[in-house]
């Protein structure tokens, strides 16, 4: 069994307002059994802190490259974190 945990911070570009992206992303990576937030940026990007096992983190960074349906992503950056305190859930910011 694999205990390695990871921590990401990724921005998605693209139509990913106005479409359930932030709800879509949250029951994803609960799914997984993350925790972190997601949030709607100024730009129109979307940005989700994301915690958890290795794989779960490489799993929700693949989906998050599609979206849910009516979104339409142009880009993903994702940044390692080197340190991190977990949040202990996955929440929307308004």
């Amino acid at each position: 069994m694999d205990d390695r945990t990871r921590a990401v911070q990724a921005r998605v570009y693209g139509k990913v307002q106005g479409v359930g992206y932030r709800l879509w992303a949250r029951s994803e990576a609960t799914g997984l059994g993350l925790v972190g937030w997601v949030r709607n940026e100024r730009d129109g990007s979307v940005t989700a802190w994301l915690a958890g096992a290795d794989a779960a983190v490489a799993a929700i960074i693949e989906r998050l490259r599609h979206g849910p349906p009516g979104a339409s992503v142009s880009r993903l950056d994702v940044e390692e974190l080197e340190t991190w305190t977990t949040p202990g859930d996955f929440r929307i910011i308004a």
